[in-house]
């Protein structure tokens, strides 16, 4: 079943049956109001897509680029704890975006690999190009050939950080891509991390995770990435059980600062109330179906 109302909305139909119709009950749920500019919303079992909205047009993708570079890091097999040091040459001279690794700090390639996808420390992402058999470029060819072998007809790198704005993919092609990025273990477990504190010289640093539900107990997160620049707004990609179910979140191009974070609320209770929608009905269809068949027919 398709509603259209400026979304497309798919799945959570349930069991529509004469036994639900005459309960009076449809469990098919409002779709909840997303501010992000294009979204999509996918059952990993089924296939179903749940909500999607402008899913296939490209946009600028921020820092969710570095889960292609960290694919690629990875079927490098590069040795992990080779130490990196941070250069003048990794400081963001694009956007002069902030950062918590001082140029002249020495980390393990595992630990920037850590650091570029938890915290999105992007002098952490240019220096795993930077130090990458053949160079920054080399990364960025390696992301496009990656991109074409999953089947990324949209999807275009020309960064390994994502501060470009031609950085570029879709909503539906993201989800593709997540779906490649979950097959890494250490990506899973990097990018969900809530925090951690490296000793960089004789200073702790603490860094923390730059998508706050992973700190959330009502959220189980199995795979995140967020992604910000001026001309993409605020992305966010998950993958979440919620609902009893394993669903893959795509948001892009959010304007507001916390909008990503409540468009993902949003759907998370749009869900669980579309379960407890769906139990109901079940429910009262049971009940209908007991109190019919206790009556007798009536003898004219």
């Amino acid at each position: 079943m398709i509603v259209r109302i400026g979304i497309i909305v798919l799945g959570f139909v349930g069991i529509i049956s004469p036994d639900n119709a005459a309960a009076g009950y449809n469990p098919v749920s409002r779709p909840p109001q997303l501010r992000s500019a294009a979204f999509m919303v996918q059952d990993l079992v089924t296939g179903e897509y749940l909500l999607s909205k402008r899913a296939e047009i490209p946009m600028p993708i921020a820092s969710i680029t570095k889960l292609m570079t960290a694919m690629v890091v990875l079927d490098a097999r590069l040795n992990m704890e080779e130490s990196i040091t941070i250069e003048e040459q990794d400081k963001d001279t694009l956007r002069h975006s902030r950062s918590h690794l001082p140029v002249g700090a020495s980390l393990s390639r595992r630990e920037a690999l850590f650091l570029a996808l938890m915290a999105s420390e992007n002098r952490a992402a240019h220096a795993l190009g930077r130090t990458f058999p053949g160079g920054v470029g080399a990364l960025v060819r390696a992301m496009n050939e990656k991109a074409r072998s999953i089947a990324l007809k949209e999807t275009h790198f020309v960064d390994p950080t994502g501060l470009s704005d031609e950085n570029v993919s879709s909503a539906q092609e993201l989800g593709r891509l997540v779906a490649a990025a979950a097959h890494y273990s250490q990506i899973c477990e990097f990018t969900t991390q809530p925090e951690t504190t490296l000793l960089l010289g004789r200073k702790k640093v603490r860094f923390l995770n730059t998508n706050p539900l992973v700190r959330n107990r009502r959220w189980q997160i199995t795979l995140s990435k967020t992604g910000y620049i001026e001309e993409g707004g605020r992305c966010l990609v998950m993958q979440t059980h919620m609902a009893q179910r394993k669903i893959l979140i795509v948001l892009l191009n959010s304007s507001g600062k916390n909008t990503r974070v409540a468009d993902a609320g949003r759907i998370k209770q749009w869900m669980e109330n579309a379960e407890n929608n769906q139990k109901k009905a079940k429910k009262d269809a049971r009940s209908h179906r007991a109190s019919t068949a206790g009556r007798r027919p009536v003898r004219s």
